[in-house]
């Protein structure tokens, strides 16, 4: 481990081995566990803003990168809703004791309600989920968001050549979006019933995300069976909320667990 708390972690076998990059600060609990957007990292503004808030108050954190991901080996192209859930179980598992609060953004959205769900399954683990902090969950991304959008040019391109390059607004390079990433993203839909999480529920959502509708929250929240649910829309938002305006709002929610 080095000055930033940086560590690696060696999951999977054979040919899905890869190594995740995890910081980790150690502190009072709950803990705060970070999940992180489709193709970003945990050195992104919202992810620092939290570790060095957590760092401020003594609360322990844990963030890490999926498996293509920043500082983790892998490609990202290679990257699927089950393999980067997958990473994210792994890590917990390994570091989180006590109770935890996970935040997660646009798809660490929906991996934090899959991993609420595939802990309830599980016995064996040293920590709970004490509540959740989602900004704009792109929860069933890949079919609702992407999928359904899609021109049938751009499907014909994914049943053709396997990987379509799509134009990023956050980054010069386009991004490729994989035939794979758009079915296996099918066995982990969550909209088409009720979801439950055991535990408190909050919500940020930008009015003016063009990546995430706001309507989409709405519906997600129709989904949630917990009556402590709570969905706040920000007006002007935009996807990424992490103007400082935004920042407080991620800090209020987490700190009332």
């Amino acid at each position: 481990m080095n000055d930033n708390g940086l560590k690696f972690l060696d999951i999977g076998a054979e040919h899905e081995r890869r190594r995740i990059a995890i910081r980790e600060q150690l502190g009072a609990g709950p803990g705060l566990f970070w999940l992180s957007g489709y193709k970003s990292d945990m050195k992104g503004t919202k992810a620092e803003a939290l570790a060095a808030w957590a760092a401020e108050v003594g609360r322990a954190c844990i963030r890490f990168d999926y498996s293509g991901h920043g500082e983790s080996g892998g490609a990202f192209a290679d990257g699927t809703i089950g393999r980067w859930l997958a990473d994210a179980l792994a890590v917990f598992e390994a570091l989180s004791r006590g109770p935890q609060i996970l935040i997660g953004s646009s798809m660490g959205g929906w991996l934090a309600l899959l991993m609420v769900h595939a802990l309830r399954q599980r016995s064996q683990t040293a920590a709970s989920i004490a509540g959740l902090v989602l900004i704009a969950p792109a929860v069933d991304f890949t079919e609702e968001l992407m999928w359904k959008r899609f021109t049938p040019a751009i499907k014909q391109e994914l049943e053709q050549n396997g990987v379509w390059q799509r134009p990023s607004e956050y980054s010069p390079e386009p991004y490729p979006v994989t035939r794979q990433l758009i079915e296996e993203g099918r066995k982990h839909l969550l909209l088409g019933g009720m979801i439950e999480t055991g535990c408190p529920v909050r919500i940020l959502q930008g009015v003016e995300d063009p990546d995430v509708p706001w309507r989409h929250a709405v519906e997600l929240v129709s989904r949630l069976a917990s009556d402590d649910v709570v969905l706040t829309l920000v007006k002007d938002g935009d996807h990424r909320l992490s103007r400082p305006e935004d920042i407080e709002r991620m800090i209020r929610a987490v700190a009332e667990f």
